[in-house]
């Protein structure tokens, strides 16, 4: 079931020719017509990383050593995935995560992505520098979701985020610790990545070639950082907001900062960002409910450990003190069932949904914790098990399991 495709060495999509009368089966067919719908700028923001791009590879490649044991004549009825995040109930445990510039992937993306996890019974999140607002999703889901908060230097703007979150009702605040400074990403630049896309010739020829987002997008007013527009101090429109955006990521940020915000906050805190065993440590003295262990999904700090190999030494250092959650490089539910093996209690998936909402909007996100559902209940039952909540390193063939540091 895993892929192990090779993001920056991809060739052209070879599928293109038959996809539109062959069922998507596995994320990566998901991914295929993902590129083939969404403009080339928004669809390498979400499929690239930093610098040589090692750690995104990495990221993807690393759950590939991983080997499963095969368990036979078992009983196999009567399985179960529910779990819990945070104490919250999940039909499976996958959340989607928060993911910047979401609806651009396709017109009013944040609000199908929410809809399709709220009929799915998993967590949706966020994101600060999402294209539609927290209450653009609030006014147009039914169910609590989770918000990413990112730390400016402006903090009065995001002491008004936080509470904006708390009146939407938001039922936990995923605060990013490893964006300080920016990591950069190549593809980006060469793009000249811009929300909404710059009128240049180069742009122009390739939005001609995708009429079904084209058009989407005519139909929303949801073009740009709602978040921030009109709420942040001096910014009114694209040229203030780019100005802003470039100055104002805080490397100040600290831990009396996150002890800051929990107190503002005062609901579920989650700390994203941890991939040494020593920050796992101070997150687990924080206070917060539970760390995410990544790593930007390779888009910060090339050349370091990819998620799913820092995840054993950090699930080993802190225990049960704070809930261990993961992300970077989940394709499968093979690859959600490796993590919560080695420590994880519940995964995000970021690309993933991402290649399901370019290819089919609310829909293709459907399409896509559907694939992962189905494969994780498969894998599941041919390791022997019928509940997700009793897997351990117990279903790891020994001999390839990632040892700890």
């Amino acid at each position: 079931m895993h892929s192990t495709r090779m993001p920056s060495s991809r060739p052209p999509s070879t599928m293109s020719r038959f996809f539109s009368t062959t069922p998507a089966t596995c994320i990566e067919d998901l991914r295929v017509l993902a590129e083939r719908r969404v403009p080339r700028m928004f669809y390498d923001y979400a499929d690239s990383g930093s610098y040589t791009e090692g750690t995104y590879r990495a990221n993807e490649a690393d759950f590939a050593s991983i080997k499963l044991r095969q368990r036979v004549a078992v009983d196999m009825t009567n399985r179960t995935l529910a779990s819990t995040m945070i104490g919250q109930p999940v039909s499976m445990p996958v959340a989607l995560a928060p993911t910047g510039l979401t609806g651009m992937q396709h017109a009013d993306g944040e609000i199908l992505a929410a809809r399709a996890a709220a009929k799915a019974g998993v967590p949706f999140t966020l994101s600060t520098m999402s294209i539609c607002s927290i209450e653009d999703v609030a006014e147009n889901t039914d169910r609590p979701f989770w918000f990413q908060l990112y730390v400016m230097r402006d903090r009065d703007f995001i002491n008004r985020l936080i509470d904006r979150a708390k009146a939407a009702g938001c039922s936990a605040l995923v605060l990013t610790l490893d964006l300080q400074i920016l990591g950069q990403r190549h593809k980006d630049i060469k793009n000249g990545l811009s929300t909404p896309p710059r009128m240049t010739l180069p742009n122009i020829l390739n939005l001609a070639t995708k009429p079904r987002w084209c058009l989407n997008m005519l139909r929303t007013e949801r073009r740009t950082f709602r978040n921030i527009v009109g709420h942040a101090s001096g910014v009114s429109d694209l040229s203030s907001l780019s100005s802003w955006t470039a100055e104002q990521f805080d490397p100040t940020l600290n831990w009396d900062d996150v002890k800051r915000i929990q107190d503002r906050w005062g609901g579920p805190l989650i700390l994203k960002g941890i991939l040494d065993p020593e920050d796992a440590e101070l997150a687990a003295r924080s206070g917060a409910q539970a760390l995410i262990v990544s790593n930007h999904g390779g888009r910060q700090l090339d050349g370091a450990l990819s998620s799913i190999s820092a995840l054993p030494a950090i699930a080993a250092a802190v225990g049960d003190r704070i809930e261990v959650l993961m992300d970077g490089g989940i394709r499968s539910g093979q690859d959600v069932i490796k993590a919560l093996a080695l420590g994880a209690k519940g995964v995000f998936i970021g690309r993933a949904f991402l290649y399901g909402l370019g290819a089919g909007g609310e829909a293709g996100v459907t399409q896509c914790l559907d694939i992962i559902r189905k494969e994780l209940d498969t894998t599941m039952a041919m390791c022997g098990l019928r509940d997700i909540k009793a897997v351990t390193s117990g279903i790891l063939a020994t001999r390839f399991a990632p040892v700890a540091a």
